[in-house]
């Protein structure tokens, strides 16, 4: 596992639209079948890398909290699954109903979404404000699988809660750390 920060997309970036299967429901969704009415939370994640399963109880959480106020996440794994077997869609399946993820749980095969969204490792985050306009990309929150630090997802909860009281995301963010994406 290499170590590796996000790229940072530029805030106020259009959200790169998609037509993606989704692992769990085997249905093909676009990024405006998935857009929240308030905002839309794209993670790029996979099933093996440590830091996304460090924190995928505080995603399951975060999503149940803001689903019902107009905020959808949509989860996409860009990992290469034949260098990574662990990362095959009916792997993801398998983790995300074992899981119960409340959001699909999309694969990018060519990973063209990945490259759009210029995602760089998993875990990584982008808020998309009810017009699909980047307001936040960076960190879950400051807990790391060997630091101690509690799961929280305070980092993303100030963005989601700013975007609900109608009030400006602030522009100092930290970039999310994890394994790099497995580009083929």
């Amino acid at each position: 596992m290499a170590l590796t920060p996000s790229n940072m997309l530029a805030l106020g970036t259009q959200a790169p639209d998609f037509i993606l299967p989704d692992t769990i429901s085997g249905k093909i969704f676009s990024l405006n079948d998935l857009k929240g009415t308030n905002a839309t939370v794209v993670m790029f994640i996979c099933n093996h890398c440590p830091y996304v399963k460090h924190i995928n109880p505080e995603l399951v959480k975060l999503a149940n909290d803001y689903l019902q106020k107009g905020i959808k996440f949509v989860a996409i794994s860009s990992n290469d699954a034949i260098a990574h077997p662990e990362d095959a869609p009916e792997k993801m399946k398998q983790l995300a109903l074992e899981l119960k993820y409340p959001f699909v749980y999309l694969y990018d095969e060519t990973q063209q979404i990945a490259k759009d969204y210029d995602a760089a490792c998993t875990p990584d985050f982008y808020i998309f404000d009810k017009d699909l306009r980047l307001v936040y990309r960076g960190q879950l929150d400051d807990s790391r699988p060997s630091n101690n630090i509690t799961l929280s997802g305070k980092d993303i909860r100030a963005a989601l809660e700013n975007i609900l009281a109608e009030k400006p995301v602030s522009p100092f963010q930290r970039p999310s750390i994890g394994c790099n994406i497995k580009w083929k």
